[in-house]
């Protein structure tokens, strides 16, 4: 099938050329793509085995062996900066999967319902929501001792409520319009509808937040990880790396430069990304420009 866009609906050309002319979307879509093609690497090849300890070689600075120098224990920073990567995109996959997959339906079903389910699901959603990703890992934690699943499992609930929010505000802005209406008047019920035209007509804000949430959930990860709640040595973690680096940056600043690095760089492209998406997916900005 050609991809040139003179064959595709004149809706999903006017959408690709204005996502062609977006700085930030291209921006952002090159760096969060190379960040995931080198957590895809890391599965088949890293420069070293990182489960290898040489404490003959422990923080060598940088060299053409060592791109990013060694760590405190002689293992290669950039090798571990790679499995970081892997880690830390796939707890914010599954962080922001929870938090979508129950959040949506959750805001959905409020908006339709109307009344006291409306009312009571919003302030059960405003207490989670009371609660950040950090406390809610902290008492997890408590209970069931420190780890990535529990990491995940405090990420996707602090996630949930940002989604039922946004489903809910999205849906009740369209309850209200034309064709809607006409839905309800042709015997649809709530449910149908809900899943025929409201999820379809907000997809594009779920995809924006989705994107906004991804980053905030990879920086909770390594903010859960540097208190040691979140990934578990011996398996590197962006944050642990950083922790791990305080105590030694006087003699060895590039053991926190480089996860630092691949944080800030992490979650600046996924929010160009998401910016981008915005205003490409987003009449209203297309509108005003």
């Amino acid at each position: 099938m050609s991809l040139d866009p003179v064959f595709m609906p004149a809706p999903e050309r006017h959408v690709l050329r204005k996502a062609l002319e977006n700085r930030s979307f291209l921006v952002g879509l090159v760096i969060t793509a190379l960040v995931a093609v080198t957590a895809l690497v890391s599965f088949v090849w890293t420069p070293y085995d990182i489960t290898r300890l040489s404490v003959a070689n422990r923080m060598l600075s940088l060299s053409a062996e060592h791109p990013f120098g060694t760590d405190h224990m002689g293992r290669d920073i950039l090798s571990m900066i790679m499995i970081g990567a892997r880690n830390s995109i796939a707890v914010a996959i599954v962080a922001v999967g929870i938090g979508m997959g129950i959040g949506v339906p959750l805001g959905a079903w409020a908006a339709a319902r109307g009344g006291w389910t409306d009312e009571v699901l919003m302030r059960v959603n405003d207490v989670v929501f009371a609660f950040p990703a950090l406390l809610s890992a902290v008492m997890i934690t408590a209970v069931f001792g420190p780890g990535a699943v529990n990491a995940i499992i405090a990420i996707g609930i602090f996630n949930v409520p940002v989604f039922a929010r946004v489903a809910r505000a999205g849906a009740l802005s369209l309850w209200p319009r034309e064709f809607i209406l006409a839905a309800r008047a042709a015997g649809k019920g709530k449910a149908l509808i809900t899943v025929e035209h409201i999820l379809p007509n907000i997809a594009s804000v779920l995809l924006v937040q989705g994107t906004i949430q991804f980053a905030l959930a990879i920086l909770a990860e390594a903010g859960l990880s540097y208190l040691g709640l979140g990934t578990q040595p011996p398996m590197p973690s962006w944050g642990r790396m950083l922790f791990d680096a305080q105590t030694r940056i006087a003699v060895a600043p590039h053991l926190a430069l480089f996860p630092g690095l691949a944080i800030v760089i992490t979650v600046l492209g996924l929010n160009l990304l998401g910016d981008g998406l915005r205003d490409v997916l987003d009449p209203r900005l297309r509108r005003q420009r």
